[in-house]
């Protein structure tokens, strides 16, 4: 049974779920998991916005009742600051597509080897052409995890928080406050983890690395204060900053000392008691994503481990950062990989190759394949520069598929679906087992106490679920009631 009205949930939810506008009190865990799917599905598909509101409510209240919670990697990240472990890099994953199927078959993977952090991501311009907002990404990453049975923190992340500098340039106020709103937004959702980047407005023809690094450090901290002006009670959002864009030049100490020294001087002159970046993240050598030479096939890249693990080491010693992070790392080939837990990188991000994995396995239906091949040849017909070959112009746009075709990916058949989240899941162990997961379970014990933060019902959910004259003998709402869609 999908829950297409607002009096669904409390006939579908029935002896599983007591539901009240004081919160959501699980009767039957194991019934409420299998009730997932279904909850889940309502809660990105529902036509009617009330039903996808509630839904997302009752997902986010019955994981917090079975002790699932959004969480913040920042005191885990401060004791690597401090080198209270080494070893362990921490996979951020950036879930486009097939979202809630995607997060259960990494859950499975972190539990089948007693993995500890992990971080779950979309980036701003994700969001955009996948057409996930925040609650609908945290709603997904939630009910997976609830689905596969897992208890403890998920840190949910926005990835590339991005002020672009064309549109700064242009309008500075206008585009700053996007990110914020942005901000404002994914915290309510439930975005515990926040990446800043205004790499792109770094000046590099100014003559000294401070000034080409102020306006990039001045805005970081105008965001972070606002970061902070959002936070839960109980909650001290990780926030991230970045040196360098990525797919540009190798960044240096120089650079990096004179980032975190002008951002921390202002921020402090915003707000002493506000906390800085928990971690950095540098150009190494990779771009986003890949590059895809004529063929559609992928480029080796040349990535730097030595610019990581110096940069990591004095973020680290000099100013109690977790580390270095490093973007554009899942197209590296599998032999790469160890090499991060080596060098001591904090974080790696990890995207295009899961995209990859799921658009060119031998099961993805090839109908739905031409389809949306066909729909990218004339909707983004602007992004095939005269450079690209057909194969690379659809290798650097099919992930705008994501968005169009949400219902076909998320109505696969059962088979081609358990298919492809078999191929994900087993490329999550691989990576997972090459950055030092397996058996650091402890840590996340040890270092992460998640705030359980409540959330207030939707407001028409709530009329129903309060108002009397609405509910009938048994479930609580008669078919016929008016006001009941």
């Amino acid at each position: 049974m999908r829950f297409s009205q607002l009096t669904d949930f409390t006939i579908g939810l029935d002896g599983i779920a007591e539901l009240s506008s004081k919160g959501v009190k699980i009767l039957d865990a194991n019934g409420f998991r299998e009730r997932m799917d279904d909850l889940i599905f309502s809660a990105v598909f529902a036509a009617d916005e009330n039903v996808k509101q509630a839904a997302r409510w009752i997902i986010w209240e019955g994981a917090g009742e079975l002790g699932v919670h959004s969480a913040s990697i920042q005191d885990l990240y401060m004791a690597r600051g401090r080198n209270d472990y080494k070893d362990v890099c921490v996979p951020a994953v950036n879930l486009r597509g097939m979202t809630y199927e995607s997060a259960r078959a990494l859950v499975r993977a972190v539990r089948e080897m007693d993995g500890g952090p992990f971080i779950i991501e979309i980036a701003k311009s994700e969001m955009g052409y996948t057409f996930q907002n925040p609650s609908e990404f945290v709603a997904c990453v939630l009910a997976g995890a609830v689905r596969e049975g897992y208890t403890g923190p998920v840190c949910i992340q926005g990835d590339h928080f991005q002020v672009k500098a064309s549109s700064y340039h242009q309008d500075a106020k206008k585009e700053v406050d996007g990110v914020k709103a942005l901000i404002e937004d994914a915290v309510a959702a439930g975005f515990y983890n926040i990446d800043i980047d205004t790499s792109t407005l770094v000046e590099l023809d100014k003559p000294t690395i401070p000034e080409q690094q102020k306006l990039n450090f001045t805005i970081a901290a105008e965001l972070t204060e606002h970061v902070r002006k959002f936070e839960p009670e109980g909650v001290t959002i990780s926030v991230g900053g970045e040196i360098g864009e990525v797919g540009g030049k190798n960044s240096t100490v120089e650079e990096l000392e004179a980032y975190l020294d002008g951002y921390l001087d202002t921020l402090k002159s915003l707000n002493p008691a506000y906390k800085g970046i928990s971690k950095i993240s540098i150009q190494t050598g990779t771009s986003h994503g890949g590059v895809p030479l004529p063929d559609g096939s992928v480029a080796e890249v040349a990535l730097d481990f030595g610019v990581l693990e110096e940069l990591g080491r004095v973020a680290r010693d000099k100013y109690g950062l977790s580390g270095a992070v490093q973007h554009g790392a899942s197209t590296l080939p599998d032999e790469a990989f160890h090499r991060f837990k080596e060098t001591q990188t904090a974080e790696v991000h990890l995207a295009t190759g899961f995209q990859n994995l799921v658009y060119d396995h031998p099961r993805f239906p090839a109908e739905l394949k031409d389809r949306i091949y066909a729909w990218l040849k004339v909707n983004c017909r602007a992004d095939w520069k005269p450079s690209l070959t057909e194969e690379q112009f659809l290798y650097k746009t099919r992930k705008k598929g994501y968005g169009p075709y949400k219902p076909e990916f998320w109505t696969m058949p059962k088979e081609t679906e358990a298919a492809l989240m078999e191929g994900l899941q087993k490329k999550f162990s691989f990576l997972f087992d090459q950055l030092g997961l397996p058996n650091s379970r402890h840590l996340v014990k040890e270092f992460l106490k998640p705030a359980r933060v409540k959330k207030e019902i939707p407001k028409v959910f709530g009329q129903l679920l309060s108002d009397p004259s609405l509910f009938g003998k048994k479930h609580g709402v008669e078919e016929d009631a008016p006001g009941a869609d």
